[in-house]
């Protein structure tokens, strides 16, 4: 019979209950609990309050940038006569510079007209530099510098005159308006470039030295304009012009932009305030545009100039001629995205290295 009052079977009895305490959890007292659960509630609102406000403040960003983008309605010719498309993808945009947006009162000449060519691929960018001096057949006015169409008849009459000149398509119109550039140019801190030989720009009344010049604001639209006492004159004004823009976009992809979002947002505020466009083309168009070009860098751009005979004087105005022959070739090589081709059997790219 066994005792149970045994002291060997009393701590027997202990054991097991501490064992049973052992293996069963302590429960948090209440309070704990619901601590606890607050916090997540909190931290979990808190989370949901900064995506919001982080979605809002993007959602705000693209509304504001695409509304200060200005359009341009009937920028295009009528359809009938136009060129056909480039070949796949490619893409050709008409870029000028002036001094007025389009539409705004008094004649404006384009001083700056270019045609940006995006090759399907995406892999490379060309910049055509049209000598604005070029004698061409303008529909209606008859033959007159290029530039003066602009003048005439705003975009639309431009982008036709350009198009029966070479036959190639224009998909997109953009124009820069030169006091919105100097604002970009002050945004990212400006740009360094290399000159050649020291030059004094009559009409300026500055003087640019030899070697390494930055540009920035006033200084920098002073530079890409001058086009007096230059040994090419437009020619070398159009060099200035490329190798500032490829100089800007280095500046741009560059670390020091990207990473600084304020310093960012104020380029893009200067930007789409800056620039008008066709109709067609909305943030969207551009941002998309800008991912598919996020392997550009400076030396995957070329930089060209339409082929010419030289200037000459017509009603005592000096105008540039430009080479038929050689420019069917080059217009073609636009026209079935083969630029890359043409210029290793041609010729024909700008030495930006070193500006006169």
């Amino acid at each position: 019979m066994i005792d149970e009052t045994s002291p060997v079977l009393e701590n027997a009895r202990k054991d097991e209950s501490a064992a049973d305490q052992d293996v069963t959890p302590a429960k948090p007292p209440k309070r704990k609990r619901s601590l606890v659960r607050r916090l997540l509630i909190v931290t979990g609102l808190i989370f949901a309050m900064v995506f919001a406000a982080g979605f809002a403040l993007v959602m705000e960003r693209q509304i504001t940038l695409n509304g200060n983008i200005e359009r341009i309605p009937g920028a295009f010719p009528e359809e009938a006569g136009r060129p056909a498309k480039a070949a796949g993808d490619a893409q050709n945009w008409l870029l000028i510079g002036s001094d007025k947006r389009p539409g705004e009162s008094g004649n404006q000449r384009a001083d700056t007209i270019m045609i940006v060519h995006i090759p399907a691929d995406r892999d490379r960018l060309t910049l055509i530099g049209i000598p604005r001096d070029s004698y061409v057949r303008i529909p209606g006015r008859g033959n007159n510098k290029i530039n003066a169409a602009y003048a005439f008849g705003g975009p639309q009459l431009l982008i036709k005159t350009v198009e029966n000149l070479t036959k190639v398509r224009v998909d997109h119109f953009a124009a820069l308006d030169f006091q919105g550039f100097v604002t970009m140019t002050q945004v990212i801190g400006g740009v360094d470039v290399d000159v050649a030989r020291k030059v004094y720009d009559p009409m300026s009344k500055i003087t640019w030295p030899q070697g390494r010049v930055h540009l920035e604001g006033e200084k920098a639209l002073l530079f890409v304009r001058q086009r007096y006492n230059l040994p090419g004159g437009d020619f070398d004004r159009i060099k200035r012009q490329q190798a500032f823009i490829g100089a800007m976009g280095h500046k741009i992809i560059s670390r020091e932009l990207l990473t600084d979002p304020f310093k960012l947002n104020g380029f893009l505020e200067a930007l789409t305030r800056a620039v008008s466009v066709d109709s067609g083309v909305t943030l969207g168009t551009l941002r998309d545009l800008a991912l598919e070009l996020r392997d550009i860098r400076p030396d995957t751009v070329d930089s060209t100039t339409l082929p010419t005979l030289g200037t000459a004087t017509v009603k005592g105005a000096s105008v540039v001629r430009l080479n038929r022959q050689a420019g069917a070739l080059f217009y073609e090589a636009i026209r079935n995205d083969t630029l890359g081709e043409y210029f290793r059997e041609s010729g024909g790219l700008n030495d930006l290295t070193i500006l006169p």
